[in-house]
């Protein structure tokens, strides 16, 4: 368990670079924020989760419980949902837009890396034109 890292993860990396290569500044892992978010853009006052889906349980191809203590396993996961639903839902509070790309979306090949920075890119824009925040997922 110690080699999992829960910082500078493939798809996190792949995320950064893409949004650096499209003119997008941002800060990482910013300590003061609820959920310590991956990226932080504070001139859209937007927030980018990327969820491993193992470790968030998306409903995805890539999940699948372990065989080996699952109920160990589930309490887990579903701990770090509520966890993740309780972040989100403060930095709704705090007026922080939040984007959340899951790990499926960009696994294997970057080929749908580009749309998915377009469509936050797009989710970017819009909340700079005043509208309230919301929650964004970017979906494969």
């Amino acid at each position: 368990m110690r080699a999992i890292r829960s910082k500078n993860t493939k798809p996190e990396l792949l995320v950064r670079r893409a949004l650096h290569a499209a003119g997008y500044r941002f800060r990482l892992h910013v300590a003061n924020l609820p959920g310590k978010p991956d990226i932080v853009l504070p001139k859209y006052r937007t927030v980018i989760f990327v969820h491993g889906c193992f470790w968030h349980g998306h409903n995805c191809k890539y999940f699948r419980l372990p065989q080996t203590r699952p109920e160990f396993w589930k309490t887990k996961i579903e701990a770090n949902q509520a966890r993740d639903t309780n972040n989100i839902a403060k930095l709704n509070q705090l007026g922080w837009q939040v984007i959340l790309i899951w790990e499926c979306a960009i696994r294997a090949d970057s080929q749908g890396l580009p749309e998915i920075i377009s469509k936050a890119a797009g989710a970017l824009n819009k909340h700079t034109d005043g509208t309230p925040p919301e929650v964004r997922t970017v979906p494969r």
